[in-house]
């Protein structure tokens, strides 16, 4: 029986890669989850069916901090998961927090999610989720626990890096080819964090109040078309409450929204201490538990793992008739479909660690995340852009901060890496110009430690400061490397920050170094958008993100020129922090009064509050300069038929309007442009957004090359959630395309009407 059973799964796993298409913008069967009905679905009933109760249960929680158990009687393995969305975490100890010090788990670290949605660049999705598997398959990892779609609402939020921006369009658009890259090499995404998660302060217990139309407009496209057209595998959910309910353990969002209404085949995962109830964990939607304390209370308990909600507390629950059968058996079900497309497909990839192309794929995705948000004039040559550098101009390049000789991977909890390389931009700067390099630190941020601060003595700071001011009086042009980290209240889990300012006294020490030295190049890493009072005090400024194992070199591409930055803005930068929404309602919007925090903006975040109520941002939202000019042609629009075998535009589904523009390259660089499309309602019986975003495109010119960029315009473009009827509405009307270089810079206005 054994014997027959291992081959009926690994028919059934051929048949779940058979199944696969190729990755693809427009949907399709995504991530390989076409297999309904098929020898997976038959070999997990069929599995099911040879189980205890005992058995079900036991694939329910974890068996430690990473793994769930198997079924080791019927030959079924056990799942193994890691964090995170951009590198496989270091080995952690079976029953503890430690690190178990492997020698051989070093891995590569690929740029933060905010790089890559900063990229504007779906195949370079794909590429991502393809090599970061490919680790994670290698390590023999089962379930790769990311990547995140959570909208970025607040610039405080600790874990924004980990996401992919304020728009839900986009965040959607450069989630899906990930999944589907990642799931057809067998490892499993688990899309997070579900839902709601906009901040770190009181996470736990913190209950969102928002729209209803807020929730359909904004905080749930993404996941929805991550399930709809990625086949997600899985999915965890978050630790914050939503109706008064965590979300781990909600029946209205697990069991109403992600299964019923979506489709939803997979498995839900708690995060790591997200379930709170046995009750509302086996009727809410979860199907597996991880990381609970094993009291059920305040602190784990050495192998309790028996213990957990979702254990013995759960098995009593079905064997007293409170819970059905059914109600196991699904969560069993869903369980074991997640192992046998992953841990017991027989064409998982072996993966591979650690790669020349890995490294490669690293850069690429870097080098088109990068921004480049200010490129001014070098002084006394008022015609001679700062960038990219030329290095025979200058004698002595000063490096100044503590970001230029800090490993990046390190810190900002669950995301935290153990890299094999690490190339700092300090060493990759030094690589291209030699003995033109000066460094002095400038000032320390201390080690990244969790849910606390390293403190620095005040008379270290005074130390560094003064010596980067007086190297800086021999310096020809000073390269500043700073921004935020992965410390605590930085860009960091379980915290948030706690000023818009960035921190260490780098105002202060940029305008110091600036009164000596005019010409600065100003380079920021950073997962969150913060203040720049300085802006007016630097000729140019890089806004880098986390880049990963290849951080110094892919600086070093962009600030010598040999990669031209096409990296375009996915979240606004406001001039003060009080120009966000999540701050004009007092404590009760951020971070709550008494465990309830109040979205009272709605559908107003990002762009669109900014946009729509005329507050001028520092840098608006799709904002990127690139060392060569782009100019956009004369945009036309035309009504469109075709059939669902249609080609290009209509590839879309039910396509109304194409709207056809042509851009050109008149500058004397190769570069990339991103060309954007926002929909904007004249007229409609409730506020809309001045515009949204409803596509994007990302295009390669030389040098006096012209290319026609297409855009289809679907009814669902055009649709608002209407909460009178709880369904999506578009009113027949007059409509404006806008199509720019980013959310402000429109370069072409074409107006339609919807009959």
């Amino acid at each position: 029986m054994k014997r027959l059973l291992s081959t009926m799964v690994l028919a059934a796993g051929m048949m779940v890669v058979m199944a696969q298409p190729k990755a693809s913008h427009c949907g399709g069967c995504g991530g390989g989850a076409c297999d309904k009905g098929d020898a997976v679905e038959k070999a997990v009933q069929e599995t099911l069916a040879k189980m205890t109760v005992h058995e079900k249960v036991q694939l329910l929680h974890a068996q430690s901090k990473f793994t769930s158990a198997g079924v080791p009687r019927l030959g079924i393995p056990e799942l193994s998961m890691s964090d995170g969305p951009h590198g496989c975490r270091a080995e952690i100890e079976w029953n503890s927090w430690n690190y178990a010090n492997w020698t051989n788990d070093s891995i590569t670290a690929f740029p933060s999610l905010t790089c890559l949605a900063a990229t504007w660049n779906r195949d370079l999705s794909a590429l991502y989720g393809d090599k970061v598997s490919e680790e994670f398959a290698y390590r023999k990892k089962d379930v790769l626990l990311g990547p995140g779609t959570t909208i970025a609402r607040c610039p405080f939020n600790g874990r924004s890096f980990e996401y992919m921006g304020e728009d839900p369009y986009l965040a959607g658009e450069m989630a899906v080819p990930y999944i589907i890259a990642a799931q057809k090499n067998g490892v499993a995404c688990c899309l997070k964090h579900f839902f709601l998660n906009n901040h770190e302060v009181n996470r736990m217990t913190v209950n969102v109040n928002v729209s209803e139309r807020a929730v359909e407009e904004i905080y749930l496209p993404a996941f929805e078309k991550c399930v709809k057209e990625a086949k997600v595998w899985s999915m965890m959910g978050s630790y914050n409450k939503w109706l008064n309910r965590h979300c781990c353990q909600n029946d209205s969002l697990l069991n109403g929204i992600l299964k019923k209404r979506w489709g939803f085949d997979g498995a839900v995962i708690s995060d790591w201490g997200g379930t709170h109830d046995t009750w509302e964990a086996a009727t809410g939607g979860l199907d597996i538990e991880m990381g609970s304390y094993t009291n059920g209370m305040t602190a784990d308990k050495s192998q309790g793992y028996n213990t957990y909600y979702l254990a013995d507390p759960f098995e009593q629950l079905v064997r007293d008739g409170k819970v059905s059968m059914d109600v196991l058996n699904d969560k069993a079900a869903r369980v074991l479909r997640l192992i046998f497309r992953t841990a017991m497909n027989p064409h998982k990839t072996r993966g591979k660690l650690c790669t020349d192309d890995h490294y490669q794929a690293c850069r690429e995705i870097g080098q088109e995340g990068v921004v480049l948000l200010k490129n001014g004039n070098i002084e006394k040559l008022k015609d001679v852009n700062i960038l990219p550098l030329d290095a025979s101009r200058y004698g002595r390049i000063l490096i100044v901060g503590d970001n230029a000789i800090r490993n990046m991977s390190q810190g900002g909890g669950s995301s935290e890496l153990k890299t094999k390389r690490d190339i700092s931009p300090l060493e990759a700067l030094k690589a291209l110009y030699g003995d033109k390099i000066d460094f002095a630190q400038g000032y320390e941020a201390g080690r990244p430690m969790y849910a606390r601060v390293d403190e620095v003595p005040a008379a270290t700071q005074a130390r560094l400061k003064a010596e980067a001011l007086e190297k800086a009086k021999n310096a020809d042009l000073i390269i500043f490397i700073g921004g935020m980290n992965k410390n605590h209240q930085q860009d960091c889990e379980g915290g948030d920050r706690l000023t818009y300012d960035l921190s260490y006294g780098q105002n202060e020490l940029i305008s110091e170094l600036a009164k000596i030295q005019p010409n600065i190049v100003a380079v920021m890493y950073a997962g969150n958008p913060y203040a720049t009072p300085w802006l007016g005090e630097v000729k140019a400024l890089l806004q880098c993100w986390y880049l990963g194992s290849e951080s110094g070199s892919t600086l070093a591409n962009i600030i010598s020129g040999k990669v031209n930055p096409s990296g375009k803005l996915p979240i606004t930068f406001a001039k003060k922090k009080e120009d966000y929404p999540c701050f004009q309602y007092g404590e009760e919007g951020y971070p709550g009064v008494n465990d309830q925090v109040y979205y009272k903006e709605g559908i107003y975040v990002g762009y669109r509050h900014f946009d729509t109520r005329k507050v001028k941002p520092q840098f608006p939202f799709g904002f990127g300069l690139s060392y060569t000019t782009f100019k956009y042609g004369k945009a036309t629009i035309s009504e469109v038929t075709c059939d669902k075998d249609g080609e290009g535009c209509c590839k879309a589904k039910a396509p109304l309007y194409k709207v056809s523009i042509p851009v050109s390259n008149v500058g004397k660089r190769e570069g990339k442009e991103i060309v954007q499309l926002y929909i904007g309602d004249d007229k409609c019986s409730v506020d809309r957004p001045v515009k949204e975003l409803k596509g994007f495109q990302k295009i390669a010119l030389a040098p006096g090359e012209t290319k026609t960029v297409d855009f289809c315009i679907t009814l669902k473009d055009l649709q608002f959630f209407d909460e009178a009827t709880h369904s999506w509405k578009a009113e027949p009307g007059k409509f404006k395309a806008y199509i720019g270089a980013s959310e402000l810079d429109v370069r072409a206005i074409v107006p339609f009407t919807l009959k």
